[in-house]
């Protein structure tokens, strides 16, 4: 059987993904996760997920790669921090690996692109919710990027338990159809 594999930075994207392509109707025991535990892994062409990508490539176990990973914002990280670096940099290694049936979704808020998957699902809350969430981490004073993170994702997942993903939003169509290419 014919896989296909996502490459993600941890645990909550690829749970987060698996809750998409469920939405989406798509077979999720055709995906090969890789989960890489950072995002600077993703620019390490020596690394032993991708020697394992390239293997299960060339014996046709995986036909196609998407890259997920976040884009951070530019005062974390001058070389791969934004969305502008993040893309470059993912590229180079692409092409390093060789790899021709590819595709990069960044996750970020799409009006500025920066942030990470938490910016992704903040962006299809309404102008009020946000402005309470940002109200709150605003006051707070929650400076690091692992603390703000996480307070966005608990926010989000207690003020919003019924439905915590509105993937009929427009700011997901983006990624759906990076999913819809990589299952034809």
């Amino acid at each position: 059987m014919s896989q296909v594999a996502i490459f993600v930075e941890g645990k909550t994207d690829k749970k987060f993904i698996g809750l998409l392509l469920n939405e989406m109707g798509l077979d999720k025991d055709k995906v090969k996760f890789f989960i890489l535990g950072g995002k600077s892994n993703f620019f390490k062409p020596e690394s032993n997920q991708y020697k394992e990508l390239l293997v299960d490539i060339e014996q046709e176990i995986v036909e196609k790669v998407l890259f997920v990973l976040d884009a951070d914002k530019v005062e974390d990280n001058k070389k791969y921090g934004g969305y502008d670096n993040t893309e470059k940099e993912l590229i180079e290694a692409i092409s390093a690996l060789g790899i021709q049936n590819s595709d990069i979704y960044i996750m970020c808020d799409p009006t500025d692109k920066t942030g990470y998957l938490e910016s992704l699902i903040l962006s299809s809350i309404s102008v009020e919710q946000k402005q309470c969430i940002d109200n709150f981490l605003s006051c707070s004073e929650f400076k690091d990027k692992e603390s703000h993170k996480a307070i966005l994702y608990k926010i989000y997942k207690i003020a919003y338990p019924q439905a915590p993903y509105d993937f009929s939003h427009k700011n997901f169509e983006p990624l759906k159809g990076k999913f819809k290419q990589l299952f034809q």
